[in-house]
């Protein structure tokens, strides 16, 4: 992604989710990439701890109001 079009707010939640993926085990990243687990317990849950999930929902139902582009920016 072309860092000329993120914006400081962006920038920072994508290194949240970098981080995110740095704190969970290896093993259990590639066994994900290999289809060999699926939302694995403690995966979802650290992400739900880092309230990455449901960016796109409005705050007052415990999402982050972020847009589209910003969940592209957290899976990409």
């Amino acid at each position: 992604m072309l860092e000329v079009f993120l914006t400081e707010e962006r920038k920072r939640f994508r290194q949240e989710a970098r981080d995110l993926v740095k704190s969970i085990p290896r093993q259990l990243i590639l066994d994900m990439d290999a289809d060999k687990i699926e939302f694995p317990h403690e995966f979802v849950g650290e992400a739900g701890r880092r309230n990455l999930l449901g960016i796109r929902f409005p705050g007052k139902y415990g999402g982050r109001d972020l847009k589209w582009v910003d969940e592209i920016i957290e899976i990409g």
